[in-house]
């Protein structure tokens, strides 16, 4: 089973989170209800075991929690992958949700890089702020060493539209995360990173 576990505290967020790549249950609590919504749906859409416990300081606003847990999730990932070897690395999907239409094409390529295009047209879902769902994947993409590439063509309602992109990612990473079992690095250069 590829697994890890981190835990990361500062003075603005407290976060211990435990993954598994190879399935489990989804238990999360960060204080923010529709984050917790998205990061279950990404779990359960990516067939990932994901228990998170996030203490964050909601006081201020919601920034800090959603971009720690995105920095935490990636190490996680990063860690529970270890060198990479046998894995498909590429993977792509395409989620509709009612209106909306989300995309994820995903590399486990070691070289961090986020293209997101959405137009949210609310500015907030619940106490989340649509602006932080940039923040959350960028995150995530550096500290996991993942080439991400979202969008969202259209859609009309903001929970709709930032759904599509948790679930498009979470199945495009399935897909790139899946053992071939050859065992050999997927790359001219012999490793990733």
């Amino acid at each position: 089973m590829r697994t890890a576990s981190v835990q990361r505290t500062s003075k603005e967020t407290d976060i211990a989170l435990e993954l598994c790549l190879d399935g489990g249950a989804a238990d999360v609590h960060t204080g923010i209800g529709f984050f917790d919504h998205m990061l279950t749906a990404f779990a359960v859409h990516g067939g990932f075991g994901l228990q998170l416990r996030c203490q964050g300081d909601l006081e201020v606003d919601s920034h800090h929690t959603v971009e720690d847990t995105g920095i935490v999730l990636g190490q996680a990932f990063k860690k529970a992958l270890g060198d990479k070897s046998g894995i498909a690395r590429y993977g792509s999907f395409f989620v509709p949700m009612d209106e909306a239409l989300g995309f994820c094409a995903a590399d486990v390529s070691g070289r961090p890089f986020l293209v997101l295009e959405a137009d949210f047209p609310e500015a907030q879902v619940g106490a989340f702020d649509t602006c932080l769902c940039t923040e959350f994947f960028r995150a995530f993409a550096v500290n996991a060493g993942l080439t991400l590439h979202l969008r969202v063509p259209y859609g009309g309602n903001s929970h709709h539209m930032i759904e599509a992109l948790f679930k498009a990612c979470a199945h495009a990473l399935r897909i790139a995360c899946a053992e071939t079992g050859s065992g050999e690095t997927l790359s001219t250069k012999g490793m990733l990173d």
